[in-house]
């Protein structure tokens, strides 16, 4: 089974913005922080740009927050990346057997509550509420050391 991290990576662009708003904005920079490449990193603040999220200025590498990170919620940037649906249905099974041929229907409904669930959690989570615990967290490490 493959996993997208596309909504982690978008959310870690974001706070990396954030928090290190006065030093090196670059792809290549934080591409190092994600353990990706600049490419898929110039890419994903495209689409954050494209959504209203960052603002981004050609010929210079100083990217910013569109709007105040209190503001800016987890289904902002899920709905962002065109994301769709979390869980998918397996559109393949056979139609003779009992189960083959009501699953998908069973679980377009499941999944709709399952979708509904995650979607009004994520309204409630802002990209603040993650840069704080990034803070804490890293401030408790260094507290610890």
């Amino acid at each position: 089974m493959k996993y997208s991290h596309r909504l982690s990576d978008a959310i870690h662009i974001l706070a990396y913005v954030k928090i290190y708003h006065d030093s090196d904005l670059s792809s290549r920079t934080i591409a190092l922080s994600v353990e990706s490449n600049p490419s898929l990193v110039r890419r994903l603040m495209a689409t954050l740009a494209k959504a209203g999220l960052l603002t981004t200025h050609p010929g210079t590498v100083a990217p910013e927050l569109a709007r105040p990170a209190n503001s800016i919620t987890m289904l902002d940037i899920y709905h962002a990346l065109d994301d769709g649906q979390l869980l998918h249905i397996d559109e393949k099974t056979n139609p003779l057997c009992i189960v083959g041929g009501n699953i998908q229907d069973t679980l377009n409904e499941a999944y709709q509550k399952v979708q509904a669930a995650a979607e009004n959690v994520m309204t409630e989570i802002t990209l603040q509420s993650i840069i704080d615990d990034i803070l804490a967290r890293q401030k408790s490490k260094a507290k610890n050391s």
